[in-house]
């Protein structure tokens, strides 16, 4: 009885240990996380996401961003903190800020930006999010949670009520409330002002997200995206930018840097990196590693850090492709790697050694389960090095034709080792920053863009521009250019 009275009056003691936060006026229930373990976990974390994004390679780049965070932190209510500020070599328009002021964001946030003051308004509204400890916040209320499912396990002699939480760098690209969205905007908004930028470049830069948002699910229509975004971790709604408009009443001036911020970012690497391997039309290159494969034209490629998947439309509708590239640790045979460590000694009738171009390789074909559908899967194993296998994972359609089957063989078989000239054909694109001319128009500058589809549309919203608005002469605009 008296240890659960003492489990009760510790969890009372937790429960009070509230405090009110400089920046917001808010009382904060933040008892699990004190300032200085933020600074700690903050660096700690640090590391694994530089792992597993990657510094974009250009000091220019990360010595600008830096400086502008500076600049938009430099007043905070939070002296305590050391703010630092990193550009991530990733496409994908997301921004994110870890405890202790470590705050992030993209190449894909660049790219979209199309001032200094909107960089500035995403930096300022990941650092609200700093000051406002809403990662303290919500790991304290978690860990109370589980404390409090503890001493109800204990209270009820039951033992396995809850599992202890731990702090990793998942629960900081987890979505946040609408309330702390909304709060971090108005933190941001106020460091705009205090370091003398344009505040509306938040509203902006959120009209632009909702653009490229609503642009890349009319691309990939009902295809899932894989990666996060700055929409799965940041939520936004018509009722936030109208919050941050009714904010910026009033407010006159600031500077926007619009023309200086373009000539900043000109030659900066557009989508997937030679390190990451990118999509052209039905091929995937990876100039990297040294591989290149394709698909049939009825397949649309995603490519992702994990893996490569190719799926069907039209008749093609249920067929895939997935790829990727595995350890092969034992330095075993493409054959008794697909059999003793991919299919783990699964039984199956029809396997084979095959040659892929020039590399040996086995396959096999066997009965699945796919959401419940049965189907058939045809595995490939390519020994591309001593220790790395590629794999091709290939569902085949329900009903699917002949034609079907062979065009997914002869996928498989185009894979293959880039030779010199792919190098010279293939890399990766950037963005590059051209003036239009009298003569110019929406089409005319549509026509630059190096993409195969959708190129007037994503030239409006790489630039910003409204559904009717069109081209000015003698104004600067970002294209998609060739490597």
């Amino acid at each position: 009885m008296f240890k659960r009275l003492l489990l009760f009056c510790s969890f009372f003691v937790v429960l009070t240990g509230c405090s009110t936060n400089p920046a917001t006026g808010d009382k904060q229930f933040t008892a699990f996380m004190s300032p200085a373990q933020e600074q700690q976990i903050g660096a700690q974390e640090h590391k694994k996401v530089v792992e597993e994004y990657g510094l974009y390679d250009d000091d220019r780049l990360q010595k600008y961003v830096s400086e502008v965070g500076h600049k938009v932190t430099a007043n905070t209510e939070r002296p305590d903190i050391s703010y630092q500020f990193f550009l991530l070599d990733s496409p994908v328009v997301n921004a994110f800020a870890l405890p202790g002021g470590y705050i992030y964001l993209t190449r894909g946030v660049m790219a979209l930006a199309g001032s200094e003051a909107e960089i500035a308004a995403v930096l300022g509204h990941e650092a609200g999010h700093v000051t406002a400890r809403h990662s303290a916040e919500r790991y304290s209320q978690s860990m109370a949670t589980n404390i409090g499912a503890s001493i109800l396990s204990a209270a009820i002699d039951s033992s396995g009520v809850t599992q202890a939480l731990g702090v990793g760098s998942n629960l900081y690209l987890k979505s946040y409330s609408r309330s702390q969205e909304n709060q971090a905007d108005t933190l941001g908004i106020r460091y705009l002002a205090r370091a003398g930028y344009d505040t509306g470049a938040m509203t902006d830069f959120l009209v632009n997200l909702q653009a490229d948002s609503s642009l890349e699910s009319k691309i990939e229509g009902s295809s899932p995206n894989v990666r996060n975004t700055f929409f799965s971790t940041h939520p936004a709604t018509a009722e936030r930018v109208n919050k941050t408009i009714a904010e910026n009443q009033g407010r006159q001036g600031g500077a926007v840097g619009h023309e200086a911020y373009l000539k900043v970012i000109d030659g900066m690497i557009y989508g997937d990196s030679a390190a990451q391997g990118f999509v052209r039309k039905e091929k995937f290159v990876h100039p990297e590693l040294g591989f290149m494969f394709s698909v049939p034209e009825d397949y649309r490629l995603y490519n992702s850090p994990a893996q490569v998947v190719a799926k069907g439309t039209g008749q093609s509708k249920g067929g895939m492709i997935i790829f990727d590239m595995a350890e092969n640790e034992e330095r075993v045979s493409s054959m008794r790697f697909l059999r003793d460590i991919w299919l783990k000694g699964q039984e199956v009738d029809r396997a084979e050694e095959i040659n892929i171009g020039g590399m040996k390789a086995a396959t096999a074909s066997l009965d699945g389960n796919v959401n419940g559908q049965a189907v058939k899967l045809q595995l490939v194993a390519v020994r591309w090095s001593d220790d790395k296998i590629a794999r091709f994972q290939i569902i085949l359609p329900p009903n699917a034709s002949g034609k079907q089957i062979n065009d997914l063989k002869t996928a498989t078989y185009s894979f293959r080792k880039m030779g010199e000239r792919d190098y010279k054909v293939y890399g990766p694109y950037k963005i590059r920053i051209v003036t239009a001319g009298p003569s110019d128009n929406l089409g005319s500058m549509a026509k630059m863009m190096a993409v195969e589809d959708y190129k007037t549309e994503r030239f409006k919203v790489l630039n910003g521009l409204r559904a009717n608005e069109g081209v000015t002469p003698g104004q600067m605009y970002k294209i998609i250019a060739k490597f």
